[in-house]
């Protein structure tokens, strides 16, 4: 076996390290994004952008209490800054 090569026991390890909440601060941040990235004139699709955003408001409550304030701070700011955007998306028409 090469040393670069990943074992069974490598994956058990990894995974026995890994929280839920760490999971989840990666998956907010990797949605807000996309979410983004949809709102962007070029790539708009406000449809994909609501989904994100309606996933985002109902997962950053979940992380209270898991991740440190300031984080969840940041995470409501993220939202309230992606419904501001989509609002005016929103107004801009097709």
């Amino acid at each position: 076996m090469a040393d670069d090569e990943i074992t069974e026991q490598d994956l058990v390890d990894a995974l026995s390290r890994l929280q839920v909440s760490d999971l989840l601060v990666q998956t907010l941040s990797t949605v807000s994004s996309l979410a983004y990235h949809r709102l962007a004139e070029e790539h708009r699709d406000l449809e994909q952008a609501r989904l994100a955003i309606e996933a985002l408001r109902a997962l950053v409550p979940v992380l209270s209490g898991s991740i440190p304030p300031e984080l969840i701070r940041d995470f409501e700011q993220m939202l309230a800054n992606l419904q501001l955007s989509y609002a005016a998306a929103v107004g801009k028409g097709p």
